[in-house]
């Protein structure tokens, strides 16, 4: 996969200046290997990370640049670190990189590992040395065959550069990175379902309090980074906090760039990185080139499948976390989804349900039994079998699968979307309701003790 450019994009050059995650990319879509890297100053963060800053001023510059994680949840990075014990005596500690990227219609962690593996391997040797970690996983979505190849020669290519392993730099600091290939999960991306996934248990989500920093990994203090974060890490120490911030449009109030794109039947679909505050238009017209001829846009997702609809008129709002609160839903991973004027809403829900309810860890009885009772009433209406109340009852599971109502963010991730169609599409829903069905009551039959 390859960043690709559309209208205006063409006329913009990738440098070091503007593009701090992309501008060491190929034009031919190959990986950038350890001489090429270096010679792109590549490294050079960490050596000066190592040489000329202490541990605890890495964490303070992270923190002050305004970094925040590139997952999708957008915790300040920072205070994740700063979250780390202090005590000295500690001397195991891991660090995480979430590479899981289950989201549907994201991809962007992807590019960054099979094309730009020695970033990423810079970025944590970086963070390992701020948090004082000896021992760092990148945990990668195991479908990603071609990532793990690249980023395993990178790794051995760094080793045998003196870059890991034992006394980096001359420094007497040791860390080692090993990249763990994961069975395919999409609750993985939650940090403590990852954690007990590389232990080797079932990947369900710990409870919390403790948190990771304090009881992670074997129950030692662990970090967990998304790849993208950990990505933006070189140039914030190379570079800055007052150029890191300067990078975002006026009015965002997150920092640095942003991996954005737009997947669907849009002209140019891509990934490209762009200062955080771009608008949903720009995005959409400017780069992906607006829909196909004969499509017209019906609405539109702008951060993978957990997050909510948004219609036309929405994509002025600009793309950062509160400029698309402000429209209702969420910035996600910031990878957009154009959904055309030929598609039914009642399907495409069914068919996003039943990927969630199939990917539940099936923990806690909202979102185990919840999302497979949406694929049902889903399926009745697809069908033109819906009964009615069926919609009410829907809207009853959004409220009973929202943010605090269940174990972990899956549910309230999985219904967002459920409840922003049957907002605007509402007629679509309505329009699988059998004309002839009356409310059926929740028990059809008495309930005879032992028969």
């Amino acid at each position: 996969m390859t960043l690709t450019s559309f209208g205006p994009a063409n006329r913009i050059k990738r440098s070091a200046e503007t593009h701090p995650l992309t501008w060491r990319l190929r034009d031919d879509g190959e990986a950038v290997w350890l001489d090429e890297y270096q010679a792109k100053n590549g490294y050079a963060a960490a050596r000066k990370a190592f040489a000329d800053m202490a541990q605890d001023d890495i964490v303070q510059t992270v923190k002050d640049s305004g970094l925040k994680g590139r997952g999708g949840a957008g915790f300040p990075t920072g205070v994740k670190w700063g979250l780390m014990p202090k005590d000295e005596s500690i001397n195991i500690r891991y660090l995480l990189c979430n590479a899981d990227e289950m989201e549907p219609n994201t991809w962007k962690d992807r590019m960054l590992m099979e094309q730009l593996p020695h970033l990423l391997i810079e970025g944590m040797l970086i963070s390992a040395r701020a948090l004082k970690t000896y021992r760092g996983y990148i945990f990668l979505r195991g479908e990603y065959t071609t990532a793990a190849k690249h980023l395993n020669r990178a790794v051995e290519e760094a080793k045998a550069a003196g870059l890991l392993g034992k006394n980096i730099l001359g420094s007497g600091f040791d860390f080692e990175l090993f990249v763990h290939t994961g069975a395919g999960r999409y609750i993985c991306g939650e940090e403590t379902a990852l954690i007990n996934s590389l232990e080797g248990r079932r990947a369900n989500p710990r409870s919390k309090p403790p948190f990771p920093a304090a009881v992670g990994v074997w129950g030692k203090p662990t970090c967990v980074n998304n790849v993208e974060t950990l990505c933006n890490v070189p140039a914030i120490i190379a570079d800055g906090v007052d150029w890191y911030k300067s990078l975002a449009r006026e009015g965002s109030e997150d920092m640095g760039t942003k991996l954005m794109g737009f997947s669907g039947k849009v002209k140019n679909p891509g990934l490209w990185e762009l200062p955080f505050g771009v608008t949903g238009r720009e995005l959409f017209e400017d780069y992906a080139g607006g829909m196909r001829d004969g499509y017209k846009l019906k609405c539109w997702q702008p951060g993978g499948a957990g997050t909510g609809f948004l219609l036309p008129e929405h994509l002025d709002a600009q793309m950062y976390a509160g400029g698309i609160a402000k429209v209702g839903t969420r910035m996600g991973t910031g990878l957009a989804m154009a959904v055309d004027d030929s598609v039914n809403m009642v399907s495409l829900l069914r068919n996003m349900e039943e990927f969630f309810a199939r990917e539940s860890c099936g923990f806690c009885t909202p979102c185990r039994d919840g999302l497979p009772w949406s694929v049902k009433l889903l399926r009745a209406i697809e069908n033109g079998d819906g009964q009615a109340g069926d919609i009410e009852t829907l809207l009853g599971l959004v409220g009973f699968l929202g943010p605090g109502k269940t174990f972990c963010a899956h549910a309230p991730g999985a219904v967002e979307p459920l409840g922003s169609a049957i907002k605007y599409f509402r007629p679509e829903f309505e329009a699988g309701i059998a004309p002839t069905s009356a409310v059926v009551p929740p028990l059809a039959k008495p309930i005879v003790v032992g028969a």
